[in-house]
């Protein structure tokens, strides 16, 4: 395979130049550049070869010095001074949640960016580092960006197209700072919500997440280079991290190998086959044996199973704390290596690492070809992102970051997440022109509305980013916003007004501090505001705000509606999108919500009886005309998203074309002698060689101009059928 052209970073002379210089240099000091003749370019340093002739030349010049280096990832801000990314041949830097720069803006993400990869392309071989970030809901660590939903408010939307364009609009921003790998997407099976990741989950069923990984193929374009401002992407964190007992972080997963590879496995296996780069490790253990130990797990699993072609990263210090200790062991490298990991994220004490490291390799107990595996697999993204022909950032990119393109798509993902729990009375949507109370600590709070991993690695509340809350977005869709009143604890509320809107729940967390062993209820403070507003005896709206379900069961009689708003980001006016009727609720539950917190963890098929089931969530009756329309028209567009040996994966996208509203749809195509082997989103049936899917009942109702995705996997050859489709 020959090097995508279309990464458009700036070509620059300084990586040519740099890959001339003499191959005997030490590895603990950074050389002097030597300028070099542009006719001498060595075969790695051609892009018209094939990449594995390149990474093949390449690795046959390395020193074990720059082998090891490039199994190393650190922390940008523990680059004292910033010359030991040369002098120790570092492959790969990162920033953790609370890293950033100043002041914080693309632009300086930027300039820091193309700094540090000036210094890493003085070193004799002049490798490009390969920078990642967790990007995980938008480019959260820079201010201005466009923050997306949460992944389990994704996971409400049923929607692989819109999880694509999401994750392509992710790939601009980051690409506008310089930054070419995201540790995303999450693909865990959240099967217990209080655990503190739970929002980092698509959902509780495996068919979701796997449904999902269409993020993958936003972020690398496919298959990864083929297109502009590719981002290698992640998927993380493998395996099991979802299933552990308790639903506590890092804890152990107690599972049989047949559970695990029934529940966990198949979002990874989507991933692998959709070609993703990386794969992140998971701090948890499978019955005892932590992941980043797991020789089977990782490499005969993983690599061999599954045929992983990428390279396996450890997470943010994971490797250290084998031995329940911190600090590095060599014990510990020796394992966590030869189990299967290629990158290690050490972040901090790298000179320590890599001494023992080296140790390691030159005793025998980490083999040369384990190294020159690892080596292999990440020099091999290096050069399908194009780092060695455009090392620095496009600043075509950079005013991407924050644009009112990708704010109004996510204010399509916040809409399209919102799923409606209870609607007593048909009291939504609501009038523009009603006088309305508005109230709760997240109406008018970017933070809380953002959640974690927001500007930091835990969030918080308050201006944190730019944006629009859920109370600006009232304000401005209604008619006349001098007839909302906001008080943040409902203090002033009396009869008069039409209804209350109570935006409230969780404040923001990541993992760790996330973990509620002791319950799921709401805080006092939104106990008090609630009961203020219901004392008024004006109907009370709840938009719970929260990155998970909430114990909520008790208090329910009280509210005459309730809307799951989860962690919406920046685009609050996609929650008012709905309240005022502008768009229906489309979102089904994700998750299932349990009635009390003692009921966790309760998911789909274990025969308990959950207050809301998964796939729950109302939409608005007596909308639109009172007699059934006539069929409407729609369109429906086949994409093979990707192929393997003897079988395919394709989505359908259906759209209505017509000026009146559907109410269900069906799609037909001749299947050209494949078989369906799995669908989602949709309901299948086939005869006489074609296939006919019809709506699912959560995506069946579509606006003029709306679409909606279903999606297959199929056993033989895609071809390119002319897929039919009717409305009705």
């Amino acid at each position: 395979m020959s090097l995508p052209l279309a990464r458009r970073r700036p070509v620059t002379a300084l990586a040519v130049c740099a890959a001339t210089l003499a191959l005997t240099a030490s590895a603990v000091a950074a050389p002097e550049p030597v300028a070099a003749s542009p006719a001498a370019v060595l075969p790695y340093q051609d892009p018209s070869a094939p990449v594995p002739d390149r990474v093949s030349d390449l690795l046959a010049r390395m020193t074990l010095d720059d082998k090891l280096g490039q199994m190393t990832q650190i922390e940008k801000d523990a680059l004292v001074p910033q010359s030991d990314l040369a002098a120790y041949r570092i492959g790969s830097v990162l920033s953790g949640g609370d890293s950033t720069v100043s002041p914080n803006n693309a632009q300086t993400w930027a300039d820091t960016y193309d700094a540090l990869q000036r210094t890493a392309l003085t070193t004799p071989l002049g490798i490009p580092v390969i920078y990642g970030i967790d990007a995980v809901h938008g480019h959260n660590a820079v201010r201005g960006a466009t923050l997306f939903p949460h992944n389990i408010g994704l996971g409400a939307t049923r929607d692989p197209a819109l999880v694509q364009r999401i994750g392509r609009a992710v790939a601009e921003e980051v690409s506008g700072t310089g930054i070419d790998w995201d540790f995303a997407p999450c693909l865990c099976v959240a099967r217990d919500d209080r655990w503190g990741r739970t929002y980092e989950s698509y959902g509780e069923t495996p068919e979701l997440p796997s449904s999902l990984t269409t993020f993958i193929t936003g972020l690398q374009g496919e298959p990864l280079g083929e297109g502009p401002a590719p981002v290698l992407a992640t998927a993380k964190h493998y395996l099991g991290d979802g299933g552990t007992a308790g639903g506590v972080d890092q804890g152990d997963t107690r599972l049989s190998e047949a559970e695990l590879r029934a529940v966990h496995l198949p979002p990874f296996k989507e991933a692998v086959r959709r070609g993703v780069g990386a794969v992140m490790l998971s701090y948890s253990s499978w019955n005892g044996v932590r992941s980043h130990a797991n020789r089977y797990l990782v490499t005969d699993l993983l690599k061999g199973e599954l045929g992983f072609g990428g390279f396996v990263v450890s997470d943010w210090a994971a490797v250290d704390q084998l031995d329940g200790q911190s600090g590095f062991t060599g014990a510990e490298i020796t394992t966590a290596v030869n189990a299967g990991v290629d990158m290690v994220m050490v972040p901090h004490d790298y000179k320590k690492f890599l001494t023992l490291l080296r140790g390691e390799v030159a005793a025998g107990r980490i083999a040369q070809s384990r190294i020159d595996d690892a080596n292999r697999r990440i020099l091999t993204k290096k050069f399908q992102l194009g780092l060695f022909e455009r090392p620095f950032t496009d600043r075509s990119y950079t005013s991407t970051v924050g644009s009112a393109a990708h704010r109004e798509l996510a204010r399509q993902a916040v809409r399209a997440s919102q799923v409606l729990l209870k609607n007593e009375g048909g009291v939504l949507p609501l009038p523009k022109s009603a006088k309305l109370f508005v109230a709760g600590k997240s109406a008018d709070d970017i933070g809380n509305q953002s959640g974690g991993w927001t500007v930091g690695w835990q969030g918080r509340s308050g201006p944190v980013t730019d944006g629009t809350t859920v109370l600006e977005g009232i304000r401005a869709a209604v008619t006349d916003p001098s007839r909302v009143t906001y008080d943040r604890y409902g203090n002033g509320i009396d009869s008069s007004y039409r209804a209350a809107v109570a935006v409230v729940g969780e404040t923001p967390y990541a993992e760790g501090r996330g973990d509620r062993p002791g319950g799921l209820g709401l805080d006092q403070e939104d106990l008090q505001t609630l009961a203020r507003l219901r004392a008024s005896g004006v109907p009370v709206v709840v938009v719970l705000v929260s990155g998970r379900p909430l114990d909520v069961s008790g208090r329910l009689p009280d509210w005459t509606a309730l809307l799951a708003a989860w962690l919406p980001g920046t685009e609050g006016a996609g929650v008012s999108d709905v309240l005022f009727g502008d768009y229906a609720p489309t979102g089904k539950l994700p998750v299932s919500w349990p009635r009390t917190s003692s009921q966790e963890p309760v998911n789909d098929g274990d025969g308990k009886d959950p207050l809301f089931p998964y796939g729950y969530g109302l939409t608005y009756s007596g909308a639109g005309p009172t007699s059934p329309p006539a069929p409407g028209a729609c369109t429906a567009r086949f994409r093979t998203a990707s192929s393997w040996q003897g079988g395919y994966q394709a989505e359908v996208t259906v759209e209505n074309t017509g000026s009146t509203a559907l109410t269900g749809w069906s799609v037909d195509w001749d299947l050209g002698g494949s078989r369906v082997t799995s669908l989602w989103n949709g309901s299948l049936t086939t005869a006489g060689g074609r296939a006919t899917v019809r709506d699912a009942a959560f995506n069946g109702s579509l606006r003029p101009g709306d679409t909606t995705t279903f999606g297959f996997t199929a056993e033989g050859t895609a071809g390119t059928p002319a897929p039919h489709c009717a409305g009705s």
